[in-house]
């Protein structure tokens, strides 16, 4: 065997050795082979910050059969993915084989082997034979910014861990980005917490034999609607809110417009070009599956890594839209042969990266090849392939035409409009299958009357939502927190650290949570404050290009990070986590009122005398509904792996059950 090719995935070996002659033999590493052990810090502070490597236990088997792989093989080829956490695997993979130091001594293996580095951004047998032509050397920058990352996280963990199971509760542990994603669903749920609605008021006409509607837009030359803007964390949201908050004045008001005739003033008819999106990022890519299939980020990557290894989309850890000019040719054609001429776009279509720190090497989520066939996929990769292929084929797609008309008419002093779209040419809406709302407006002249019925439509302000899965990810991506393989690990780590839950697909924060998040607010401001976690991210990004060393970032933020640990392990109050009342005393001491706590395997019930009286019982969390079958009280039910569910609460006599509460 002359050539050892090295991935870390079983299947993507298996698809690349379907390219690849008799020459190479391709091996996986099943993920890390060397990393920082988990029972201890593993950081000599005093020695520069350096990191004490171990192999995982789980994996001598496998270090074992990859020397001996080594040893037989003359050339030897590091081709793990192309980003930093991929060229980490690299960098030990190289160590071990290099200094053969485990696990069996009596092998040796020449350290004159050639030992090269080679990426693709695709498996296809094209790319993999292109990326071989182009070996390199293990980029040192890009490893260098995945330790100094590993490094800070371990750093931040280790030490604020201590200090919370001495202010908050034992067992509980901290996380430099998780608790930033904490802290805004905290926040969040501070703002609906003190939000106050109020009532106000719109007005609707209903006009014309081909009935359509108008709202009212001005009266007596004042706009009706005023836009309220309020800072949160994650940027600025607006919303609209009608002038007329008194009932008594719309009703008035309304009298007048009865009284009065429709009269058009203007009509204004234009053709408008609807373009179609950029490609899937891996934020796009989750928050698109999530509002559209209700998935977490950890199964959308989960399954776009079984598509990636089986070599059907282009890498899917990536915040670039670039697409390479062979898959835009490969689209057009696929575009042209069969759907038409008519829908290829005029010129080649090409997006430009907002985020100035988009890795502009890499390119966007894409089909390697339109043309795949996808037959033998289960049904859940195919769901996430078509929407990566339709978002990818679409960009060369030409645009939608629409005949879109605004119609402004006047009563009294009441001024209304209405607005009509038509799809004149579908475009690119051939290809995603969007759908557009169409209304078409009757044809009216300047001058022509209509009857109409006035309405009164009351509203109540809305306070900002929780999170869901999708705009957690949006605003971490907007304040700069996190990279493209960082979003679902940070969802799914203060899930299971039950700092947040999920309810109804929105976050929210535990009691737990709330108070750890209160502490690290009151002593570690710094490290939990947005700009900072996004600048400590920019400046990963530059040890990644050799511009900043990552012993001397990390030793600028542990200078001042160190003073602040010490600091709040002496003088920080104790925070107490707030525990929710069932309003029934406990049967087992008869003093005791029962309460609601979270533990290892989620609420439970339990006395708030506790150490002094131990009873703990099963909490049956109401739902706030009727069974549609029996009618008795609906209850919250979780599957084995922790997935909520609406059950009854006659069960086993009544089996009603269901995903949604009715």
């Amino acid at each position: 065997m002359k050539n050892l090719l090295i991935v870390e995935s079983p299947t993507k070996a298996r698809t690349i050795s379907k390219y690849l002659g008799k020459d190479y033999e391709v091996v996986a590493t099943v993920g890390h082979l060397r990393d920082l052990p988990k029972n201890k810090m593993a950081i000599d502070i005093k020695n520069n910050f350096e990191p004490e490597y171990v192999v995982d236990s789980e994996k001598k088997k496998i270090v074992d059969g990859l020397l001996s792989a080594a040893k037989r093989a003359e050339r030897i080829i590091l081709a793990t993915d192309p980003d930093r956490e991929g060229e980490a695997i690299a960098f030990h993979v190289k160590f071990l084989i290099s200094n053969n130091q485990f696990p069996n001594k009596s092998q040796k293996t020449s350290s004159k082997k050639q030992i090269s580095r080679i990426t693709f951004h695709e498996i296809t047998k094209e790319a993999v034979e292109e990326a071989l032509k182009g070996a390199r050397e293990v980029d040192m920058n890009m490893v260098n910014a995945q330790q100094g990352r590993r490094v800070l996280d371990r750093l931040v963990g280790y030490s604020l861990s201590p200090v919370l199971w001495r202010k908050v509760r034992r067992g509980l542990s901290a996380g430099r980005v998780q608790s930033v994603a904490v802290r805004l669903i905290a926040e969040r749920e501070k703002e609906i917490e003190s939000f106050t609605k109020s009532k106000f008021f719109r007005l609707k006409a209903v006009l014309g034999k081909k009935k359509f509607e108008a709202e009212m837009t001005r009266w007596k030359g004042e706009r009706t609607e005023i836009t309220t803007k309020i800072k949160l964390f994650d940027g600025i949201y607006s919303f609209s809110k009608s002038i007329f908050e008194n009932k008594i004045k719309v009703e008035e008001i309304k009298e007048i417009l009865a009284r009065g005739k429709f009269e058009v003033t203007d009509v204004k008819m234009s053709e408008t070009h609807r373009h179609p999106l950029p490609p899937l990022t891996t934020s796009k890519m989750q928050q698109v599956a999530a509002r559209r299939f209700g998935w977490s980020g950890k199964q959308t990557m989960r399954i776009a890594q079984r598509l990636y290894e089986q070599g059907l989309i282009t890498y899917h850890r990536t915040d670039a839209v670039n697409i390479s000019e062979k898959a835009i040719e490969d689209f057009r054609r696929y575009i042209k042969e069969r759907i038409g001429a008519e829908y290829v776009a005029e010129k080649e279509r090409h997006f430009k990266n907002t985020s100035k720190n988009a890795q502009e090497a890499h390119e966007a989520i894409r089909p390697t090849s339109a043309f795949s066939d996808v037959e033998e996929i289960d049904s859940k990769e195919k769901k996430l392939y078509e929407l990566i292929w339709k978002r990818a084929v679409a960009t060369q797609a030409s645009s939608a035409v629409l005949d879109t008309t605004k119609i402004t008419l006047k009563n009294n002093e009441g001024e209304f409009n209405s607005g009509g779209v038509v799809v004149k040419f579908p475009g690119f809406l051939k290809i995603t299958e969007d759908k557009t709302e169409e209304q078409e407006l009757p044809k009216l002249a300047v001058g022509e009357t209509l009857d109409g019925e006035v309405a009164v439509e009351e509203l109540e302000t809305s306070p900002p939502p929780r999170y869901s899965d999708a705009s957690l990810v949006s605003s971490l991506e907007k304040q700069g927190i996190g990279r493209p393989s960082t979003y679902a690990p940070i969802i799914s780590t203060i899930l299971d650290r039950q700092y947040v839950e999920r309810e109804e697909g929105r976050f929210r924060p535990t009691g737990l949570g709330t108070a750890v998040n209160e502490f690290l607010v009151a002593n570690f401001a710094r490290e939990v404050d947005l700009p900072f976690t996004a600048g400590m991210e920019e400046e990963l990004d530059e040890v990644a290009l050799g511009k900043v060393d990552w012993r001397k970032m990390i030793g600028n933020f542990w200078e001042k990070f160190e003073k602040e640990v010490v600091l709040a392990s002496d003088q920080a109050d104790r925070v107490r986590v707030a525990v929710e009342k069932t309003g029934e005393k406990c049967p087992e001491c008869k003093v005791g009122d029962l309460v609601i706590r979270l533990g290892r395997f989620g609420k439970f019930i339990s006395c708030d005398r506790f150490p002094g009286c131990k009873y703990t019982g099963k909490l049956v969390e109401k739902a706030g509904f009727n069974c549609p079958l029996c009618g008795g009280e609906g209850v919250v039910k979780k599957t084995r792996t922790g997935r909520k569910f609406y059950g009854c609460a006659n069960y086993p006599n009544c089996k009603w059950a269901g995903w949604k509460k009715p």
